[in-house]
């Protein structure tokens, strides 16, 4: 990892997130008011039961009102939700969808990142760090006709696990960018390995993680977002076989569908290819 200077902080990070929330987020729900007792019902009714079962104190009581308090102040809800509850709300949207497999968007999306050909290379430092990594593939619609001028945005964390945007000693946009497909839908993105990273444990999500007795990583991975046309958006995460924390990562947002197992091309770099099927909107 970094330094501890250059390492960012878990309220540095959550106010990152809950900036871009708020400045991408449309409230476009419109809950009828029986939707949203129902829910909000359900809800409350496994925390009450939660207590009930097992004893919760007032001071265990108290401190949990302390602990929500800490996490909105520092920003990181978009955090903790993203970590412990998107992987099933992704779930439930999944059993009406087809095509490519879904994973959960996470906190560490930036939007209006550079467009690039579809044979590129993605934004990075000059001295950036980590082992050459090629992604190619094709966008496909469910009857296989290639999609042209299809966007593969890719985003991902570097060689220490930080992310732009999100880490101060990161230029913006770096390991970031749209990538637009052939005229055959393909396209082939040259990037560095991700490391594994773990969530800023020094903020209230940290804290909970640490009492409850779990570990805070994240097993390493690509975020996509696949766009075209008349087409459902896809977002997704691509892992690695054999990576460390693919059984038990943090986020429970892993799939077999979605592991990649790249292969030494000859010329140092590690190669790898995953088409997409996008269905109709």
């Amino acid at each position: 990892m970094t330094t501890m200077q250059d390492s960012p902080t878990a309220a540095g990070s959550g106010a990152s997130a809950s900036s871009n929330f708020r400045a991408k987020e449309r409230n476009d729900a419109h809950a009828s008011p029986e939707r949203v007792s129902a829910v909000v019902t359900a809800v409350l009714q496994g925390v009450h039961a939660a207590i009930k079962e097992h004893h919760v104190t007032y001071p265990e009581f108290q401190a949990a009102k302390a602990w929500l308090m800490e996490v909105g102040e520092v920003g990181e809800w978009p955090l903790f939700m993203d970590v412990f509850v998107e992987h099933v709300v992704e779930e439930v949207a999944a059993d009406a969808q087809h095509g490519t497999k879904g994973s959960i968007l996470g906190p560490y999306y930036l939007p209006d990142q550079t467009r690039l050909p579809a044979e590129c290379e993605l934004p990075h430092r000059p001295d950036e760090k980590g082992a050459p990594l090629v992604l190619s593939g094709q966008v496909r619609d469910l009857d296989g006709t290639p999609l042209a001028g299809a966007d593969v945005e890719i985003w991902h964390a570097d060689a220490d696990g930080y992310y732009s945007g999100f880490a101060p000693h990161i230029p913006l946009g770096n390991l970031r960018g749209v990538v637009e497909t052939d005229a055959e839908g393909k396209f082939s993105v040259r990037t560095v390995q991700p490391a594994p990273y773990q969530i800023p444990t020094d903020g209230p999500t940290g804290k909970l993680i640490e009492a409850a007795g779990w570990h805070p990583w994240r097993p390493a991975h690509l975020h996509l977002m696949v766009r075209a046309d008349g087409h459902r958006t896809i977002t997704t995460q691509l892992y690695f076989a054999g990576g460390e924390w693919l059984d038990s990562d943090v986020a429970e947002a892993t799939k077999p569908e979605l592991i990649l197992d790249p292969a030494d091309d000859g010329t140092g770099a590690r190669r790898a290819s995953y088409d997409f099927e996008l269905e109709p909107a």
